[in-house]
């Protein structure tokens, strides 16, 4: 039987267990800082020595113009690259400075389906058949929770001004949390360009609106991201849409500052991203403490945002002023 006809007979998990990742690069942390270097990335140095290739002798004055070339190649910023431990991008995953990997909520249904499958891995995976239910499945499940709320509460769900409102919350609830049924590759959609630009973007005042994890009330405010260009560009509309796919979840504002970075990260790999945070908490503002006039803001600096003071006060700079 040839190899060709033994792959096809394997089925998926069979085809998982057959792949040798030895020889894969080891996982890349956030690279910080500033060198001397040509934009970094994943090469096969990382990885250990490869074999000799035998070469022709057209082959050696090709790698010796190639050389020359990349001799007199000016230096440019060194790229920062993030890749999760198996050598994969996930724009859900945040990779702290120390080298964790905390972990971030999963999408709610996956959790709550019924029947839920505790050991598999790849849930979402669009291979299964066992997929999870559609937004507009969740509806009457979510209506009848609801329903029981104003239950709960001393309300009348079936007086007249509450009888379409378990529904209509529903929705809103589905609409407050679209974030999750987002994924980074779908946002980008391809406004990645090649660009021989190395300065400074700045997009800032981008409006936020997202849901307080631990009361299920909003929190409002700004973002303004900043990033260092290695060869890259990306669209600015979609430093606006990243914001949305992160905030657009159960969040606390923390992580959603860090998530914005890390995914500005792996669309372009830049050689920093900078992201300030300036938000209002209903939490604070409606209940406890109460006090309004109180802003809560965070930052995100990776790359050389962390490690170049002057980076960052250009940033900072521009993103005070008026």
């Amino acid at each position: 039987m040839s190899f060709t006809r033994q792959l096809s007979e394997m089925s998926a998990s069979e085809l998982n267990d057959a792949i040798d990742d030895t020889n894969f690069p080891q996982a890349h942390i956030l690279s910080r800082g500033r060198n001397n270097s040509i934009c970094s990335t994943s090469s096969t140095s990382e990885a250990g020595a490869a074999p000799p290739v035998a070469t022709s002798p057209t082959d050696e004055v090709v790698a010796n113009v190639s050389a020359s070339a990349s001799a007199i190649t000016p230096p440019t910023r060194p790229r920062l690259i993030l890749k999760t431990t198996n050598g994969s991008s996930n724009a859900n995953s945040v990779i702290d400075n120390d080298g964790t990997q905390p972990q971030t909520p999963m999408t709610p249904r996956t959790s709550t389906t019924p029947g839920s499958h505790e050991k598999c891995t790849f849930h979402h995976d669009l291979e299964l058949d066992h997929k999870p239910p559609t937004r507009e499945a969740l509806l009457p499940d979510m209506a009848r929770s609801y329903r029981l709320l104003l239950g709960g509460l001393g309300e009348n769900p079936d007086r007249q001004g509450l009888i379409k409102t378990p529904e209509r919350a529903a929705k809103a609830m589905l609409y407050f949390t679209k974030g999750y049924d987002q994924s980074l590759e779908d946002v980008l959609n391809g406004a990645v360009f090649d660009e021989d630009h190395d300065e400074m973007v700045v997009v800032k005042d981008i409006e936020m609106f997202s849901m307080c994890e631990h009361h299920l009330v909003p929190f409002y405010g700004k973002v303004s991201i900043g990033y260092l260009p290695c060869n890259k560009i990306l669209g600015l509309s979609k430093l606006a849409r990243i914001v949305e796919i992160f905030s657009r979840r159960l969040q606390v504002q923390e992580r959603l500052t860090k998530q914005i970075a890390v995914a500005v990260t792996q669309a372009v790999q830049p050689a920093g991203v900078a992201v300030v945070v300036e938000g209002v908490h209903m939490c604070m503002v409606m209940r406890g403490v109460q006090k309004i006039n109180s802003k809560t803001v965070t930052s995100t600096m990776l790359g050389v945002f962390r490690d170049d003071p002057k980076t960052r006060e250009e940033f900072l700079n521009l993103v005070n002023s008026k």
